[in-house]
């Protein structure tokens, strides 16, 4: 059973940093990108980066580019989403996905609160 699981999420101040994790289980985590997104209260889901399967390739969306950095350790089954000098419009709830096949997954979410 595949499971995506985020944590890490809370309440910083402006100029702040917050790691999130993605705890996988139920596939052969190396062999797959993951990707995470975020979604603002009355906005569209956004797409915040990705990295591949080594972890060797990322990519990242304009609006977070120089802040965030992706990363991910293959023997843990964790992908990492390292936030700095984040900004009140990054408050979201902040998912992971992975697409495997034919089929997207998606993990149940962890808010980010940037508020001083």
């Amino acid at each position: 059973q595949v499971q995506l699981v985020e944590s890490g999420g809370g309440l910083v101040q402006p100029g702040g940093s917050l790691r999130l994790s993605c705890a996988a289980s139920g596939f052969t985590f190396s062999d797959y990108d993951i990707r995470w997104f975020r979604q603002a209260p009355g906005k569209e889901r956004e797409f915040v980066g990705r990295i591949s399967g080594s972890g060797g390739s990322t990519a990242y969306a304009n609006s977070i580019k120089g802040r965030f950095t992706i990363s991910r350790d293959n023997a843990k089954n964790t992908a990492y989403l390292q936030m700095d000098r984040l900004k009140p419009e990054d408050t979201a709830v902040y998912y992971c996905n992975s697409i495997l096949g034919l089929r997207s997954y998606w993990g149940q979410w962890t808010q980010v609160t940037v508020s001083s």
